[in-house]
């Protein structure tokens, strides 16, 4: 994540909405420079016989006019994409609600910044949805698309695709991957991360909460817990394994049907640290104390982990690694390569496995 000073707010790349302020424009510019509006728009498109004086002026203009240029109508005239959008396959009120989707944005508005390009929101959850997203997306002043949650059998991929829009997903888009770069997580090795880590401790009945399981990143981790049970010598039994929807509700749902079925249960990876603390207050309501009757952990540390009780053992997701990576990609200029790009997560140790055993 990038450091910040105290009382230093972080910059992000503009995300375009809707409003009625009116702004400063080219004819304004003009007239406080004292030049031509042509001149300035030669300027503002960076040709080159604009003269040394009428340059400095223009500068100075644009300073106390406080003008910005319509990126995305001079990108229609000029032929180059200025805006990016971040494509959510969630419904919109998803987007506040989740913990992730909002680092991500920041993350990914950050790295547009210093590429000087625009950030639009949008979401494709229903057909109308895809339609005006696949749409926008295929306009002039569209340079591509981050993809964020889609899943397996959503047809937005494929419309994307056949739309010659260029496309970067977060996380590994299932039954798309020789068509459509990714970056993400190493999800993977940080569901085996984690059930190591349980094995470490002495636990022996170790179950999983999954995220939902068309989801590539949900499949991942649970693949990489598996390998960890075989690692440990312990058996796949598929009644410490429960599929839920990474919510609170979920996971405190989950946690339940894992107890009935298992009583024993003395150790729990849960696939995203919402639905741990679900889990947590199932576990409390149960009478399960942790981490002495049952040792936790979670995967995403997006800030939520640490002011748990108690605090959530879980996986730190790199999102500003993952965000830089997703925006390379995107402006990579050998286009028709494929890449599938996986970012270590980092095991961060606290009180949910840490303590008296």
């Amino acid at each position: 994540m990038h450091n910040q000073t105290a009382g230093e707010q972080p910059q992000s790349a503009p995300i375009r909405v809707v409003g009625t302020v009116a702004r400063p424009t080219i004819r304004e510019v003009a007239q406080v420079a004292g030049v031509s509006r042509g001149t300035v728009s030669r300027y503002l498109n960076g040709q080159k016989w604009v003269g040394a004086d009428s340059a400095t002026a223009i500068r100075q203009a644009i300073s106390t006019t406080g003008y910005r240029p319509n990126r995305e109508a001079r990108a229609l005239a000029s032929g180059r994409a200025t805006t990016v959008v971040f494509l959510l396959t969630d419904p919109y009120d998803t987007l506040f609600g989740s913990r992730v989707y909002p680092i991500l944005l920041r993350e990914l508005s950050d790295a547009l910044l210093e590429r000087g390009m625009s950030l639009v929101l949008m979401t494709a959850s229903s057909a109308d949805e895809r339609a005006a997203a696949i749409d926008f997306a295929g306009a002039g002043s569209v340079h591509g698309v981050l993809l964020v949650n889609s899943r397996v059998g959503d047809p937005l991929i494929g419309h994307l695709v056949g739309a010659g829009v260029r496309t970067v997903a977060c996380g590994r888009p299932m039954a798309w991957e020789t068509q459509v770069s990714s970056v993400s997580a190493d999800d993977r090795t940080g569901g085996r991360d984690a059930t190591t880590h349980l094995a470490s401790l002495g636990r022996t009945r170790i179950a999983i909460i999954t995220g939902p399981l068309d989801f590539g990143g949900s499949v991942e981790r649970l693949e990489g817990h598996l390998e960890a049970l075989d690692a440990a010598g312990m058996s796949r039994d598929t009644t410490r394994v429960v599929e839920s929807d990474w919510t609170y509700d979920g996971g405190y749902a989950a946690a339940q049907r894992l107890l009935q079925a298992d009583p024993d249960i003395d150790g729990m990876f849960v696939s995203n640290d919402t639905m741990a603390s679900g889990a947590l207050d199932a576990l409390r309501d149960a009478g399960r104390k942790v981490p002495h009757d049952v040792a936790v952990v979670g995967f995403d540390d997006t800030g939520l982990a640490a002011t748990l009780e108690p605090p959530l053992t879980t996986l730190r997701q790199p999102f500003a690694a993952i965000s830089r990576e997703m925006v390379g990609l995107l402006f990579d200029e050998e286009t028709d390569r494929i890449h599938h790009t996986t970012i270590p997560a980092q095991l961060v140790v606290r009180g949910s496995t840490r303590g008296e055993s």
